[in-house]
């Protein structure tokens, strides 16, 4: 386990640097906001353009191991969900806690950390994951919440479904990818090092601003945020490595990478749409924060014990 946490220290180091930076000021608040939109509408979706433009469709998807991951997360989000009805919280409420147990940040954190430890092939499982994410979960928080409080339609709730997946720019990223893939022409020599030279800026720039928004976070609702932490960090790979394993068996490596993602911290878009939406922004908040820092121990922990098998 030693050997992992040293490799994933320099990753968790960037973190702290974002975070020591904002925290005394020297990084304002509005700058961390300018960098995150940088990382998420340019240099993380060249990124992932160009992972998705050289790797076949089969080498992304993977029936088993999408079934394996939408069955543990889906678990784990209907776990989370019962324990918030359970506390009394209307569906918006209860959607959002759900989030936060199930939902890691694959794009900031887990495209650029899980590639180098676990290897380049490690690319196309992380992008799979990463849209059952966005597409699925995502949608349905969206769906939840906008049936609940706007009283729509089925129609009208899948319709700002669709559209929020057509604005997100990792999902256009991803398919548009593809797209150049399935066509067998390629990617220019001169636009790939385009794309190279400004996703190279994903890593620093997505870590330093997750550090950077850790800031600007509060410890609020300690007792719920821990309790949604511990299923992030630890019931989620369990469920996903109960998958992986018994009900929908990969390979082994697969199963690695799966099981690796599902133990990352909670994902920050989770709290962009608590404020957007208005539903419990502290909460989510306390959640990011505390799962973030108990991550530094707890992934290695698990990406050392996959490993080995």
């Amino acid at each position: 386990m030693l050997e992992i946490f040293l490799k994933t220290l320099p990753f968790f180091g960037l973190i702290g640097l974002g975070y020591g930076a904002a925290k005394t000021r020297f990084f304002p608040e509005e700058a961390a906001a300018h960098l995150t939109k940088f990382v998420f509408y340019f240099a993380l979706s060249a990124m992932l353009f160009r992972f998705s433009a050289t790797l076949r469709f089969e080498e992304i998807f993977e029936l088993r191991l999408a079934m394996a991951y939408l069955w543990g997360t889906a678990f784990t989000w209907g776990l989370g969900m019962f324990v918030a009805f359970l506390r009394g919280l209307d569906l918006p409420t209860a959607s959002i806690e759900a989030q936060c147990a199930a939902i890691g940040n694959t794009g900031f954190l887990g495209v650029p950390m899980l590639a180098v430890l676990l290897g380049q092939e490690a690319v196309g499982p992380i992008i799979l994951i990463l849209s059952i994410d966005l597409i699925v979960f995502s949608s349905l928080l969206t769906m939840l919440v906008t049936g609940a409080r706007e009283h729509k339609g089925g129609i009208a709730v899948l319709g700002t479904a669709a559209l929020g997946l057509v604005k997100n720019p990792m999902i256009v990223s991803i398919a548009l990818g593809l797209g150049v893939s399935a066509s067998g022409l390629g990617v220019p020599a001169v636009a790939d090092s385009f794309l190279t030279t400004l996703g190279a800026a994903a890593t620093p720039g997505a870590l330093f601003a997750i550090g950077a928004s850790l800031a600007s976070k509060s410890a609020e609702r300690v007792q719920i945020a821990a309790w949604l932490s511990f299923a992030k960090l630890v019931l989620h790979p369990f469920f996903v490595a109960l998958a992986v394993y018994v009900f929908f068996p990969v390979d082994a490596y697969r199963a690695s990478v799966a099981i690796s993602a599902a133990a990352l911290p909670v994902a920050g878009n989770v709290f962009i749409l608590a404020q957007h939406y208005g539903i419990a922004p502290h909460r989510v908040s306390a959640s990011i924060l505390i799962s973030t820092v108990a991550s530094i121990l707890t992934v290695s922990a698990v990406i050392a014990t996959v490993t080995q098998f």
